[in-house]
């Protein structure tokens, strides 16, 4: 499956995620699966995806609530958001 693809997936979960917060973590958890399987393809991750990863998991692990962390998380989905 060609990048561009696995992209267009994530920008479709990145707009979920924005439109509707009280499913996050079950969201977050398709986002790590589609990262990891582009990892597994041997594509290489952006920057920005690699930072969103480590800035989910550092959400949701219980992590006390970081502000510069959480506008960094809503920059980058927005940005990548299909809408």
């Amino acid at each position: 499956m060609a990048f561009e693809d696995k992209e267009a997936e994530l920008g479709l979960l990145f707009t979920r995620m924005l439109d509707t917060p009280h499913d996050r973590h079950e969201l977050y958890e398709q986002i790590r699966q589609k990262l990891n399987e582009l990892k597994a393809y041997g594509m290489p991750l952006p920057q920005d995806l690699v930072q969103l990863e480590r800035d989910l998991e550092a959400e949701f692990v219980g992590d006390i609530a970081d502000h510069e962390r959480r506008t960094r998380l809503d920059k980058t989905m927005t940005r990548r958001a299909r809408r």
